[in-house]
């Protein structure tokens, strides 16, 4: 998939650009079926791995190793690169949806700044991370992560909220698939709308495949 391809690129060098400035970098990524063929690209780079702290946009709060979880399919991506691997900071909701907040919240802090990539992708009813429509969580602004006020698609969830999104060095939009055209067009617009159109970082790349266009 050629979106996928240059997503992984622009991360790349994204990453690359923040550790030779800062020594370190960190990029958090999404779930979803459109990154996982970007994030195998990405984590088959000869990268410095070693100083790039990989986080979770979101999660559902389920079982480890459980087949609705982000991680699950996050993970067996990461082993082309142990390195990051070794710097990879799941979600840990198997202890329940609090202590995941408290132990995300401690993660951000360690980083010592914003992050540098936050990798979003966008859901036929506007949603980006876990911020879905008419959800409370939406309303969060004095923490960067929170859990949704109510199951989202049949699970509680663990998100990044807008102030960690608003506050990210860089958000790469990734948006695969015809049933995304409309909601693609509303956010390249600017509609506020919907919740992925309220995200204000101030650098942000819009990636579509064909059908997200509306070329296909």
């Amino acid at each position: 998939m050629a979106a996928a391809g240059w997503a992984a690129g622009r991360i790349a060098d994204l990453l690359a650009a923040a550790v030779q400035e800062r020594g370190r970098a960190s990029l958090a990524l999404s779930g979803g079926r459109s990154p996982w063929t970007m994030m195998a690209d990405l984590f088959a780079r000869d990268l410095p791995w070693d100083r790039v702290d990989v986080l979770q946009v979101d999660e559902r709060v389920a079982p480890d190793g459980h087949d609705q979880r982000n991680w699950t399919r996050i993970a067996p991506l990461l082993a082309d690169s142990p390195a990051a691997a070794a710097r990879a900071h799941p979600m840990r909701v198997g202890d329940g949806a609090d202590a995941a907040v408290r132990d995300y919240l401690g993660v951000l802090a360690g980083l010592g700044g914003p992050i540098d990539i936050v990798q979003l992708g966008l859901g036929d009813d506007g949603h980006t991370a876990s911020l879905a429509p008419g959800d409370l969580v939406l309303d969060v602004v004095d923490a960067p992560v929170a859990t949704t006020a109510r199951p989202f698609n049949g699970t509680v969830r663990v998100t990044l909220t807008y102030p960690a999104l608003d506050g990210a060095r860089n958000v790469l939009w990734l948006v695969t698939g015809a049933p995304k055209a409309e909601m693609a067009r509303r956010l390249e617009a600017g509609d506020t709308s919907i919740p992925a159109g309220r995200v204000t970082a101030a650098s942000q790349v819009l990636v579509l495949d064909r059908a997200a266009a509306g070329e296909d």
